[in-house]
């Protein structure tokens, strides 16, 4: 078998291959784009081959920005499009890939990788853990109200907006610039999220509202009239609207954008498909109880490459140390680290000290965004704590500012 990169020339066989895989065939291309497979890189993509050179497996990766905890950008592989053929699997053709990819991924510098996970059993024996996580919220339209605001000093905001704001509902294909914009500037915020490229919205190659399906964007612009913040959505049968997702700079906006749409006429009911963990807008409704949690589970799966370049990148938000024992049983790695925060930066160095937490890779990636405790993960019986009071500095250690969610679809 030979695993290779592809060519200008492979990409029809690329697609043809991923499609067989997963028993799909290709879309057939549509006015005004919208070809997942149309944002791939080329020069990313790998191809397995048999000895006869017909192809059996693919996997492929993204070149994203992933925003740590402490608002730091690093670089990130988003891994994608991995699928053998159902003739050839369980002959070791996906290890195979992987490991070459993970190669090829250090051989450019790239000390993360991170990856939507079709099957939840596949890929921690790879090294991702799930770090980020999301759910839908259903709320009932008749039982939508938003309750006042109980914190001194805190006024309810216009039905219209936020206080000095609006909001305007336009076609998607009138507010591309907008939706491209308003993205960036949440993404570089929130930890978790992935940078969408500007290729992908101007090949719309995606899921809504990247892609040409059509929508309507409820836009909400401050009191200057710029943009800053949207809510993509559709009405369906039997009167459900739902959001694809709902972009907001602040709280407040996000409180106008969802008080715009649960108080949208003629439907029966709000389905709000990606809301983070530990999000306020349950407590926001008057009746607790309206807001139905469904669906509950892992997006963004994060596998470190690096482990020392990694805990340096991100900020953190208490001081403390750790000793670290890491394995790495894919790769047949192994390492112990000393992570040393001080004034919100760490060092991470080598060290021959007795640990305090022993944990594989998949451990580490489920952490290191803070979407997981590492006290969740002692009590399952997958980290082991050596000394008491090591999890809960680890807890206080990997906490984020706020819960990591990754809304991007790849």
């Amino acid at each position: 078998m030979e695993i290779r990169s592809t060519a200008d020339g492979d990409l029809d066989v690329f697609v043809d291959t991923v499609h067989a895989a997963f028993g799909r065939f290709p879309e057939a291309p549509i006015e005004g784009g919208g070809l997942w497979w149309s944002a791939l890189e080329i020069d990313r993509c790998l191809l397995a081959l048999t000895a006869d050179g017909r192809p059996v497996g693919t996997a492929a990766a993204y070149s994203f920005e992933l925003t740590l905890p402490g608002e730091t950008l690093v670089p990130a592989a988003g891994v994608t499009a991995v699928g053998v053929l159902p003739s050839h699997r369980r002959q070791g053709i996906l290890s195979a890939m992987m490991r070459h990819q993970l190669a090829e991924l250090r051989a450019r510098g790239e000390f993360l990788s991170v990856l939507l996970a079709s099957e939840a059993q596949i890929y921690g024996r790879f090294g991702y853990g799930p770090a980020t996580y999301t759910a839908r919220l259903t709320v009932p339209r008749h039982e939508a109200a938003l309750a006042v605001p109980r914190a001194r000093g805190v006024a309810d905001a216009p039905a219209t907006g936020s206080a000095n704001g609006s909001v305007e509902v336009l076609r998607r294909a009138e507010c591309g610039e907008i939706l491209e914009e308003v993205y960036d500037r949440y993404r570089r915020t929130q930890p978790g999220a992935l940078s969408r490229p500007h290729r992908w919205w101007a090949l719309r190659a995606g899921q809504p509202p990247i892609s040409p399906a059509p929508r309507y964007v409820a836009v909400h612009r401050g009191a200057d009239g710029v943009p800053d913040g949207y809510a993509s959505y559709s009405i369906g049968e039997p009167g459900t609207l739902t959001v694809d997702e709902t972009i907001a700079t602040d709280d407040a906006v996000f409180t106008a954008l969802a008080r715009f749409v649960l108080g949208h006429d003629l439907v029966s009911q709000v389905v709000f498909k990606h809301v983070p963990p530990e999000h306020p807008l349950r407590w926001q409704l008057a009746d607790f109880r309206a807001g139905e949690v469904s669906g509950d589970t892992d997006w963004l799966w994060v596998r470190l490459l690096d482990v020392p370049r990694a805990l340096t990148a991100r900020g953190w938000f208490m001081d403390g140390e750790l000793v670290l024992d890491v394995e790495d049983p894919f790769l047949g790695e192994h390492g112990r680290y000393l992570l040393t925060v001080r004034d919100s930066k760490a060092d991470c160095v080598p060290t021959d000290r007795e640990p305090d937490l022993s944990l594989d890779m998949r451990d580490l990636g489920s952490v290191y965004l803070g979407g997981t405790a590492p006290s969740t993960l002692v009590r399952a019986g997958h980290i082991r704590a050596h000394r008491p009071g090591a999890a809960a500095l680890a807890d206080a250690l990997f906490r984020a500012e706020r819960s990591p969610h990754c809304l991007h679809w790849f």
